[in-house]
C-alpha cells in the first residue's frame, strides 16, 4: 500500500497495485471521483460526469477478478474521454451546441482498447468548439481553466484533458492531435504527452456520417495526457491494439528495433520568425543537459525546411476545413470561432484547387528529407512554443493574438504533416510577473518510434522530476514526504 492519496499515484503504480489486489479497482475509481468532485467545479475540466456508471463498472472488474479472471494491464485505472471521440451511449458533441444530443452508437478503436484493457471512465472532458482552437472555450460548456490558475490557458483542443489529469482527475486523459492539440495542453498545464505517429492508435467515430478530409485522416492521431512519463509507457501498448475498423493502422509492436547508442539527438533552438524566450531558453538547456547526463549525444543542428514544411501543411490543412468543414462553421460556429477563422485564413491563406493538390503531394517530399535526416538523428529537440504559454482567449485578440498561438506554432504543426511522433514534458516553472506557467519542451521522433520518444522523456523526468506535486501543494493538497 501507499502513505499517499490513491487519486496522487501514477497509472503505473495504481495499475501494479490492483493487478495485485493490494487495492480494488473501486476504491481506485472512487478516490479519482472524490478527487474529481473536489476540483473540477473551480476547473470545468470535465464537463460529463460518469461516477454513477464508474463505479457500476469497477465493482463488476472487482467481481470478475474475484472470480478468477485476470486483471487488465490498465485494471481499475480511472480515466476520463474528450467529447469529440464516441462513447457508445454519450453525446460527441465537439463541443457544439448542436451536436449535443448526438449519441454514439458505440465505443471508438481508442476508447474500446482502454477498456478492454480494465480502464474506467470517470468523465468526458471539454474541447473547444469543433476541435479546432488551441484554448478551451465554447458555448455549451464554458471555458476550462488551468490548474495553475486563471492567468494561463489550460491549451486545446483537449484542454479538458490536460486541466483534469494535472488536477489529479484521473490517471490517464484520452485526447487528439491534428495540429498541436495533446502537445499544447501538455504544454499549458505541465502535463506529459506523446502524440503517436501516423496510423499508430486505430481511429473512427461510429458516429460519423461522412468520412474525414484525406489531410485529416493523415494528421489526426490519438493518445493520451499523463503527468509521468512512464504511464506513456504502460498506455500505449494497449491504445495500439489493432481495430478493424481503421484500415489504415499500422500493425507494429510499441517496441522498436533497438537503435545504436548513444542516440543522436539533434538540437535547435530556433523558430523561425519568432524571438526565444529566455525560459524557453533555459527549459530547452534543462533538457539537453539531463539528456547528456543520460548518455545521449545532443547536437545543435538545423533541421530540414521547418518553416516551408510547416506552411505548406498548415496552409493545406486549411484549405481542406474550408472546403469540407466551412459550411458547418459558418452555421454552428460562435462569432469569435468565425472571427478566429478568418484570421486563420489571412495569416494562412487556404490552398484551393490544384494548388491544394500540389500542396498534399509535397507532404512526401517533406517527410523524405526528415526521414534521411532522422537516419543520422532519431531524435530531435525543440522548442514546443518560442514563449511561455498564453493567457486565456489570446486567439481572439486579432492578428497578434492568433499569431502569439498558431503562428509561433510551427513545430507543433508541422510535425502532424509529417506524421512523426512528438513528446512534451515540461522542464521547469517560469516565474512571470503575470503569474507562474509551465514550460516544457518537444522531443520528435523517427516514425513509428515512440518508444524512443518516451524513453527520452523518461530520462529528462528522471532528472527535473513531476510538476505536479508542486501543482498539487498550491492547490491544497497534503502531499507526502
Amino acid at each position: 500500500m501507499t502513505d499517499r492519496p490513491l487519486w496522487q499515484l501514477t497509472a503505473t503504480e495504481l495499475s501494479e497495485l490492483t493487478r495485485a489486489g493490494e487495492v480494488s479497482a473501486t476504491e481506485a475509481v472512487r478516490a479519482s471521483i472524490d478527487r474529481m468532485n473536489e476540483v473540477n467545479p473551480a476547473l470545468n475540466a470535465v464537463v460529463e460526469d460518469l461516477s454513477a456508471e464508474a463505479i457500476a463498472r469497477a465493482e463488476a472488474l472487482d467481481e470478475a477478478v474475484a472470480r478468477g479472471g485476470t486483471p487488465g494491464p490498465l485494471h481499475g485505472v480511472p480515466v476520463t474521454i474528450k467529447v469529440n471521440v464516441d462513447q457508445a451511449g454519450h453525446a460527441t458533441t465537439n463541443g457544439i451546441e448542436a451536436l449535443k444530443d448526438q449519441i454514439a452508437p458505440d465505443d471508438a478503436p481508442v476508447v474500446r482498447n482502454l477498456l478492454m484493457a480494465g480502464a474506467v471512465v470517470i468523465g468526458r472532458t471539454n474541447t473547444p468548439e469543433f476541435s479546432f482552437r488551441a484554448d478551451t472555450d465554447n458555448a455549451l460548456y464554458g471555458r476550462t481553466h488551468n490548474p495553475w490558475g486563471q492567468h494561463v490557458s489550460a491549451g486545446g483542443s483537449s484542454g479538458g484533458a490536460g486541466s483534469a489529469v494535472m488536477a489529479g482527475i484521473g490517471a490517464l486523459a484520452h485526447g487528439n492531435d491534428i495540429g498541436g492539440s495533446l502537445r499544447f495542453p501538455a504544454a499549458a498545464n505541465g502535463a506529459v504527452t506523446v502524440k503517436p505517429g501516423l496510423g499508430r492508435v486505430p481511429a473512427w467515430n461510429p458516429s460519423q456520417t461522412a468520412e474525414r478530409g484525406i489531410l485529416a485522416q493523415s494528421m489526426s492521431v490519438q493518445g493520451v495526457i499523463v503527468r509521468h512519463a512512464a504511464d506513456l509507457d504502460l498506455a500505449m501498448p494497449q491504445l495500439i491494439a489493432a481495430d478493424p475498423r481503421d484500415p489504415f493502422h499500422v500493425p507494429l509492436p510499441y517496441r522498436g528495433y533497438e537503435p545504436t547508442r548513444p542516440v543522436r539527438v539533434a538540437f535547435t533552438r530556433e523558430t523561425p520568425g519568432f524571438d526565444l524566450h529566455p525560459e524557453v531558453s533555459l527549459a530547452l538547456d534543462t533538457a539537453a543537459a539531463a539528456l547528456e547526463k543520460a548518455g545521449y549525444e545532443v547536437e545543435e543542428i538545423a533541421p530540414p525546411e521547418l518553416e516551408d514544411c510547416a506552411l505548406t501543411g498548415y496552409r493545406a490543412l486549411l484549405g481542406e476545413v474550408a472546403a469540407l468543414m466551412g459550411p458547418d462553421i459558418e452555421t454552428h460556429g460562435t462569432d469569435d470561432l468565425k472571427s478566429i477563422f478568418a484570421e486563420y485564413y489571412r495569416q494562412f491563406p487556404p490552398f484551393e484547387g490544384v494548388e491544394l493538390l500540389k500542396a498534399m503531394a509535397r507532404r512526401s517530399h517533406f517527410a523524405r528529407e526528415w526521414s534521411l535526416f532522422m537516419q543520422e538523428y532519431p531524435l530531435m529537440l525543440t522548442p514546443f512554443l518560442p514563449h511561455p504559454f498564453f493567457a486565456p482567449g489570446r486567439d481572439t485578440v486579432g492578428a497578434e493574438g492568433v499569431r502569439d498561438v498558431l503562428g509561433a506554432a510551427l513545430w507543433s504543426y508541422a510535425i502532424n504533416f509529417l506524421g512523426l511522433p512528438a513528446g512534451n514534458i515540461p522542464t521547469r516553472l517560469a516565474e512571470l510577473p503575470e503569474g507562474d506557467r509551465p514550460v516544457g519542451v518537444q522531443i520528435v521522433g523517427r516514425r513509428w518510434r515512440e518508444d524512443l520518444v518516451v524513453e527520452a522523456m523518461r530520462a529528462i523526468e528522471s532528472e527535473v522530476g513531476s510538476l505536479a506535486p508542486l501543482l498539487w501543494k498550491r492547490m491544497g493538497a497534503a502531499i507526502p514526504a
